[in-house]
C-alpha cells in the first residue's frame, strides 16, 4: 500500500475548501501518516489563534479523531516543516501532501496538491 505523509497546511486548506482528503486517500489506496509534530501544531493553532484559523484547527483535530491514520514522531524538533523535509529526504518513495512551495523545493518526492480548488492530484 502506498503511503502519504500529510502536513498542517494541507489539512487546514482541505478543511477550508471542504475537501474530504481522508476519503480520497482511502479510495486511492493510500495509508495516511500524520506526524506527531503536525498534530501538535494543530492543537497549538486551535488554542492560541482566534477566528477562522482557530476554528479550522479545532475542526481538524476533531476530524483526525474520527479517522484512521498512523501517527509518527519524526523526532527532529518542534518545527513540523523541517522534520517532514528531513524524513522525506530519507524516504523518497513516500508521497507528501503539502501545498508549501518551500518544502517542495527541498524534496524530490511526489506530492499531493489541490487543483481548481477541489481536485486532489499527485504530481
Amino acid at each position: 500500500m502506498r503511503q502519504v505523509l500529510v502536513d498542517t497546511n494541507f489539512i487546514l486548506t482541505c478543511i477550508k475548501q471542504k475537501i474530504d482528503f481522508f476519503e480520497w486517500f482511502k479510495l486511492n489506496g493510500f495509508s495516511i501518516i500524520i506526524p506527531f509534530e503536525v498534530v501538535n501544531e494543530l492543537k497549538m493553532l486551535s488554542g492560541r489563534s482566534k477566528g477562522s484559523l482557530s476554528l479550522q484547527a479545532k475542526f481538524a483535530i476533531k476530524l483526525l479523531k474520527q479517522n484512521k491514520f498512523q501517527e509518527i514522531d519524526l523526532e527532529g524538533g518542534d518545527c513540523a516543516d523541517k522534520v517532514i523535509v528531513n524524513y522525506a529526504r530519507k524516504h523518497s518513495d513516500l508521497i507528501i501532501a503539502t501545498l508549501d512551495k518551500e518544502m517542495k523545493d527541498q524534496m524530490k518526492n511526489k506530492f499531493v496538491t489541490i487543483r481548481q480548488g477541489k481536485i486532489l492530484e499527485i504530481i
